[in-house]
C-alpha cells in the first residue's frame, strides 16, 4: 500500500465494507437468492473494522514527531473552478483521534456481537458509514469536505439512536439532529463568508484551510476585527464557536447530550462519547483558531468560564442521579470541561493536556458505556438502587468496571491523571482561580464516580435476580482487555503520545499568538521532556 494514500484508504475502507455488503443485499433481491446471513454481515463489519484499525496503525508508525507540518498529505481535484479539492492530512493533533476511532469502532462491534437484534444489516452498514464519516471530519484540510463529512455523520447516527434506541429515541434522535443542524448552517454561512473574503483578496476561491494544488489557503485570508459585523473575526468565529460548542456540548447547549446517551443502544453510547463529541474540541482547533485567532484570544475568558460551568455543574448533576448510564452521560459534560478549559488556557501545557484529554475520554468512558452495556444485557435495568453485591457472582466484572471508574476519576498511573493534571498546569498559568475550581470538579468526580460503584457492586444482594448475574464471557473480555491496556499505556508512559502531540500543538499556539497580535514566548516554551526530543527516533 502506498504511503500516498494510506489516509484515503483508512478512510473509507469502512464505508467500502459495508457499500460490499449492501451490494449482495441487492444482488441477492434481484435474483431472487436468500441474502447473506445476519452472523455473516456482524462478521464482515467486525474484519472491517478491524481491518481498518490494523492499517491505521501505520499512520502511527510513520509519523514523524520532529515534524509540524501536515503529513500523509493527499491533494486531488474535485470541483477545482470552486476551490473545492480532495484535501486530506493530518498533524499531532488529529493522529490519535483517527487511531481512536479506528480502535473503538471493532471494539464496539465486538462488545454489541449480542445486542442488536433487529435489522442486524442496517445496524451494520450504518456503523461503518459512521466509522468512514468520522475518519473524513478528521482528516480534511479542504472546508467544504470536512462540512461534508461532519453533515453525513449526523445521517447514521440518527438512525442507530432512533432505530435501536429505548423507548423516547425518537424525540432523542430528532433532538440531536435538531442542535446539531442548527449550529452548522451558521456555520455554513460564516464558511461562505470567509470564502468570499478570500477571494476578493486573492482573486482566487478556495475552500483549502492550507494552500493546495497552487491556490492560496483561507489560513492566509486577512479577516478584520473591525468593520461591518458580520464580516469580523469576532462574530465569524462565535458562527463556527456555536456549532463546535453544540457538539462537544459545552454548557448551555448540552441538553441534547443526556437524552441522546440514554437513549442510544450501547454501541451509539459508545461512538457517540468516545468519538463524535470530540469533533467539536477538534473543530476549535483545527479550524476556528488558526482562521479567527484574534477573536479566539478575546473569546477565551468566555469559554475558559463556560468550561468551569460546565465541569462543576456535570458533576452536580451526576450526583444525584439514579440511572448508572445517565450519571455516565453527565460525566462526559464534566470531562469535556476539562477539555475546553484546558484548550483555552492557551498555553502548551493546558492545550497537550486538553488533545491528549480528547484521546482519554474516549477509552475511559467509552469503557464505561460498554461495561453499562453487558450490565443492562443482564438484568434489563439501569438504576443503581436494582443493584447490591454485583461484585459476589461477577467478580472479573467489578474488578474491570473499578479499574475503568479509576480511570475517569483520574487516578495517578492511569490514562485520566495524565491529561488532567497537565490541563490543570495550564489553567493555573491562565490563572489561579481557573485552577483552584476545576480541581474540585477532580474532587466531585470522585464522589460521584464512587458513590456508584459501591452501590452497584458491594453490600448485600438486595435482589433475588442479582444472585443469578453471569460473569464475563471470553469475547466481553477481549474487548475489555484491549481498552485496560490502551488505558494503562498512557497511564504509566504518556510519552509516544505527548512526544507526538506537543509539536503541533506548539506550532498552533505560535501561529495563532504571532497572528493573534500576542506575543509567542510562552507558547515557544517546550515541556521538560521535548528537550531531548530531536535524540529519540
Amino acid at each position: 500500500m502506498a504511503e500516498s494514500s494510506l489516509l484515503s484508504v483508512v478512510t473509507f475502507l469502512p464505508l467500502a465494507t459495508g457499500l460490499v455488503l449492501a451490494a449482495t443485499s441487492l444482488l441477492a433481491g434481484a435474483l431472487g437468492t436468500p441474502r447473506l446471513p445476519v452472523a455473516v454481515w456482524r462478521a464482515v463489519g467486525f474484519g472491517g473494522s478491524l481491518l481498518t484499525f490494523l492499517v491505521s496503525l501505520r499512520l502511527f508508525a510513520g509519523f514523524d514527531a520532529t515534524v509540524t507540518d501536515f503529513q500523509f498529505v493527499e491533494v486531488a481535484p474535485w470541483i477545482p473552478s470552486y476551490g473545492i479539492h480532495y484535501h486530506v492530512g493530518i498533524d499531532g493533533i488529529s493522529l490519535f483521534l483517527v487511531v481512536l476511532t479506528t480502535f473503538l469502532l471493532p471494539l464496539t462491534f465486538l462488545a454489541s456481537w449480542k445486542d442488536i437484534e433487529d435489522s442486524v444489516r442496517s445496524y451494520v452498514f450504518f456503523m461503518l458509514f459512521l466509522e468512514t464519516g468520522m475518519l473524513g471530519a478528521f482528516v480534511s484540510l479542504n472546508l467544504f469536505q470536512f462540512y461534508l463529512f461532519w453533515e453525513l455523520m449526523l445521517v447514521p447516527m440518527y438512525f442507530i439512536i432512533g432505530i435501536w434506541g429505548g423507548p423516547r429515541r425518537v424525540y432523542a434522535a430528532v433532538k440531536f439532529f435538531l442542535f446539531t443542524m442548527v449550529g452548522s448552517l451558521l456555520m455554513l454561512l460564516a464558511l461562505l463568508i470567509v470564502v468570499q473574503m478570500g477571494y476578493d483578496q486573492t482573486g482566487a476561491l478556495s475552500f483549502d484551510l492550507v494552500a493546495a494544488a497552487g491556490g492560496p489557503g483561507l489560513i492566509e485570508t486577512e479577516i478584520p476585527t473591525e468593520g461591518p459585523w458580520w464580516r469580523t473575526q469576532f462574530w465569524l468565529f462565535g458562527a463556527f464557536a456555536l456549532a463546535f460548542a453544540i457538539k462537544v456540548p459545552v454548557v448551555p447547549f448540552h441538553t441534547w447530550l443526556p437524552d441522546a446517551h440514554v437513549e442510544a443502544p450501547t454501541p451509539g453510547s459508545v461512538v457517540l462519547a468516545g468519538v463524535l463529541l470530540k469533533m467539536g474540541t477538534y473543530g476549535f482547533l483545527r479550524f476556528a483558531w488558526p482562521l479567527f485567532p484574534a477573536a479566539a484570544a478575546a473569546w477565551a475568558p468566555v469559554f475558559l468560564g463556560l468550561a468551569l460551568v460546565g465541569i462543576v455543574y456535570g458533576s452536580l448533576v451526576a450526583m444525584v442521579q439514579q440511572d448508572i448510564k445517565k450519571l455516565v452521560a453527565y460525566s462526559s459534560v464534566a470531562h469535556l470541561g476539562f477539555v475546553v478549559l484546558g484548550m483555552f488556557a492557551l498555553n502548551i501545557q493546558g492545550t497537550t493536556g486538553s488533545v491528549l484529554q480528547m484521546v482519554n475520554h474516549g477509552l475511559s468512558t467509552g469503557a464505561l458505556f460498554i461495561l453499562v452495556g453487558m450490565l443492562y444485557e443482564r438484568r434489563h435495568t439501569r438504576e443503581i438502587a436494582d443493584f447490591g453485591g454485583v461484585a459476589k457472582p461477577m467478580p472479573v466484572f467489578a474488578f474491570f468496571f473499578g479499574l475503568v471508574t479509576m480511570s475517569s476519576i483520574g487516578l495517578p498511573m492511569l490514562n485520566g491523571f495524565v491529561g488532567e493534571f497537565l490541563i490543570l498546569v495550564g489553567a493555573f498559568q491562565a490563572g489561579p482561580l481557573y485552577g483552584t475550581i476545576a480541581t474540585s470538579g477532580v474532587v466531585l468526580a470522585a464522589a460521584y464516580m464512587l458513590w456508584m460503584y459501591r452501590r452497584v457492586m458491594f453490600g448485600p444482594v438486595a435482589h433475588e435476580e442479582n444472585r443469578r448475574l453471569i460473569d464475563l464471557s471470553l469475547r466481553e473480555k477481549s474487548v475489555l482487555v484491549a481498552l485496560v491496556v490502551q488505558i494503562l499505556w498512557i497511564g504509566l508512559y504518556p510519552e509516544p503520545f505527548l512526544r507526538r502531540i506537543e509539536p503541533s500543538v506548539s506550532a498552533l499556539l505560535q501561529d495563532v499568538r504571532a497572528r493573534g497580535g500576542a506575543p509567542s514566548e510562552d507558547a515557544a516554551q517546550p515541556l521538560a521532556w521535548q528537550a531531548s526530543l530531536e535524540e529519540r527516533p
